[in-house]
């Protein structure tokens, strides 16, 4: 057998993990049979223009509509359009796309088909606000919501309850033509109505579920707000709502998937690989330092698992933002795992994200090796200080150990792999 060059098996795992959710692969096997009527193609995420050209290239019949693509996202289309906007901090063009978007829907028939595409980053792309809340304090919401820890569903919960288009709006104003929603998850748990804020499904979640996660992490917000909000104005579609009643999801790409297809990576070199979770949450840093844990019982005790092994997880750690770094919780949570860890022989690390941006940086995320620290004290790089800073990516970046792959096109968020060779 050849040797093991872990960063390869570490590299190769997370493209496998990626290849797994492209649009290609994964929307033409899902497309439904075309309509008496029209198909409109609608949709959002960073996925979006991606899934938009597979159903052209796979679509026998005529097509239009509008999708939603995060900037760097776009890709060519023919006869779908396709708008970039800013994410994660929705921007004035998104605003004016998701308006082109819920028109697009308007005025159907029961002959008529709505394909509608999400992907992660859906949330940020589709920024229509209710009415009487002001655009730009959406954007002050949104940016304080991104700095408080708030966990994705607490955050897409806010979101449904400010939005004219998300939590089952634009299903209703698809109504009443067929609805099929085609979704690459990026949440944990794979829950249609936090996938882009469910702008298709509808939305269990109440007006008063929104204040109390406001409240929760102290988000401030006018007067106004917290008026619709008490008042249940601004509710989302519940579940039950006839419109939605020939509304479809069907989820085509899923964590689950791409830490199986990292798996086989593993297995085809004989090293056995175990998948943790698809959906581990929690603060980034608190993750990593769990998993050094679990990293040094398995050198030292030989449990829960035998080395050599490759430990996989999956879904959406969060980080409170106190430092005035360049923020990725990714990267952020292998500083942390890396420093719990110590300079513990024969362990590898890569984490990144599946979209090629961790938080917002054009930087998928990094990998740790044994001699990580050695060649920072060699530098003169403080860990600790990057990591109270929220800065782990300057630091990364420091010792030429980033992961930048470019926008991929998909997004199934969070991708963890840690190897844990023989001592």
């Amino acid at each position: 057998m050849a040797t093991l060059d872990p960063e390869r098996l570490l590299s190769d795992a997370f493209a496998a993990a990626i290849d797994a959710a492209r649009p290609e692969r994964c929307v033409p096997p899902a497309l439904p049979a075309p309509p008496a009527g029209r198909t409109v193609v609608v949709g959002a995420g960073k996925a979006a223009a991606a899934m938009a050209r597979s159903v052209e290239s796979n679509w026998n019949g005529d097509i239009a509509g509008t999708v939603v693509t995060a900037y760097g996202h776009a890709v060519p289309c023919e006869r779908i359009e396709v708008i970039e906007s800013a994410h994660p901090v929705p921007a004035a063009v998104g605003l004016r796309a998701s308006e082109r978007v819920l028109a697009r829907v308007q005025g159907l028939t029961r002959d008529d088909l709505v394909l509608c595409l999400i992907s992660g980053g859906g949330s940020a792309l589709l920024p229509l606000p209710a009415a009487g809340l002001a655009f730009d304090d959406k954007q002050e919401i949104t940016r304080q919501l991104l700095r408080s820890g708030a966990t994705i569903h607490e955050m897409n919960t806010v979101r449904r309850h400010l939005s004219r288009i998300k939590g089952g709006r634009l299903g209703v104003a698809a109504h009443p033509a067929r609805l099929v929603t085609l979704a690459i998850s990026d949440v944990p748990g794979d829950e249609p109505v936090d996938i882009a804020s469910g702008p298709t499904v509808a939305d269990p979640t109440t007006c008063a579920d929104a204040l109390a996660v406001l409240a929760r992490y102290g988000i401030v917000v006018p007067d106004a707000v917290t008026a619709a909000l008490e008042s249940s104005a601004w509710e989302s579609i519940k579940p039950g709502d006839p419109r939605l009643a020939r509304a479809e999801f069907h989820i085509v790409a899923a964590p689950q998937a791409s830490l199986e297809a990292a798996a086989r990576v593993a297995h085809v070199q004989g090293i056995p690989a175990v998948i943790l979770s698809d959906r581990l949450e929690g603060e980034a840093r608190d993750v990593g330092r769990e998993m050094a844990i679990l990293s040094r019982r398995i050198v030292g005790e030989g449990r829960p698992h035998r080395a050599p092994c490759l430990l996989l997880s999956g879904g959406e750690t969060t980080v409170t933002v106190r430092g005035n770094g360049r923020g990725g919780r990714n990267a952020e949570f292998l500083l942390a795992f890396g420093l719990a860890l110590g300079p513990v022989a024969n362990v590898h690390a890569l984490a990144g994200d599946t979209d090629g941006v961790d938080g917002m940086e054009p930087v998928a995320g990094a990998v740790w090796r044994p001699d990580t620290l050695a060649r920072a004290s060699a530098l003169g790089l403080a860990p600790q200080g990057y990591l109270d800073d929220n800065d782990a990516h300057t630091f990364f970046a420091a010792l030429g150990d980033s992961v930048v792959t470019g926008p991929t096109l998909t997004n199934v968020n969070d991708f963890r792999a840690v190897l844990v060779g023989r001592g």
